[in-house]
């Protein structure tokens, strides 16, 4: 299936974001800077869990408060496309911010070098969630072995996020779950307003996004 917002095919200039070429340079990044970056520092913080919870007795922590981060990520990852990447400017300074976030990708959808976060977008994220995961889990529950599991589970769910965002745009997968995928993610490209999960449709469900089956083959004219 072709991405009829693809206004940007393999070889065409990407759309010029800063003026200057500093700022500009961190608006690419090679979808490999995600695996690089992340995937090392979620295992230091698994290893930084194992210690925490067998110094407080609790050696059976990993498997669940890694499988809670990952469920987490699914939701932020629905919460912030949803309300973040598709927030209703209503000032130019609005619509200008709303095209630096997320508009870009929908003008071209194949740009490589935009498929997966910016390290300047999701180096703060990370920071300002895993302050919201130590305040909740370490200070509130008063369970801190679990803060690096569960955060550890977090930034995977995000690597496998972002990494699947660009298989849906560049590899052409011909069956099961990903070809499923695939479809589901083109269609929120002709429909901005509905389909918002990438990596799974779970929250789409649950909050009212994802059409009745017999609107699937529906093109919006929005």
């Amino acid at each position: 299936m072709s991405d009829p917002h693809d206004t940007a095919a393999p070889g065409t200039v990407p759309i010029r974001l800063f003026p200057s070429d500093f700022f500009e340079f961190f608006t690419h990044v090679h979808p490999a800077m995600v695996p690089v970056v992340w995937v090392p520092l979620a295992t230091v913080f698994f290893i930084r869990g194992v210690q925490l919870a067998a110094s407080w007795g609790h050696p059976y922590a990993a498997v669940p408060g890694f499988a809670v981060g990952i469920v987490l990520w699914t939701a932020a990852e629905y919460l912030l496309h949803r309300f973040i990447f598709h927030f209703n400017p209503r000032t130019d300074r609005q619509k200008r911010i709303s095209f630096l976030i997320h508009g870009v990708h929908h003008a071209q959808p194949r740009v490589k070098t935009r498929l997966v976060m910016p390290l300047m977008m999701s180096v703060p994220l990370a920071i300002l969630f895993y302050a919201a995961f130590s305040l909740v889990i370490s200070y509130f529950m008063g369970a801190p072995w679990l803060t690096p599991f569960v955060f550890s589970g977090y930034v995977i769910g995000y690597v496998c996020y972002d990494l699947t965002h660009y298989m849906l745009h560049h590899v052409q997968l011909k069956g099961g779950i990903g070809k499923f995928l695939r479809a589901h993610h083109m269609r929120h490209h002709t429909e901005w307003d509905t389909r918002f999960g990438v990596s799974t449709p779970l929250w789409d469900h649950v909050f009212g996004t994802e059409p009745p089956k017999k609107q699937s083959g529906e093109s919006a004219t929005r």
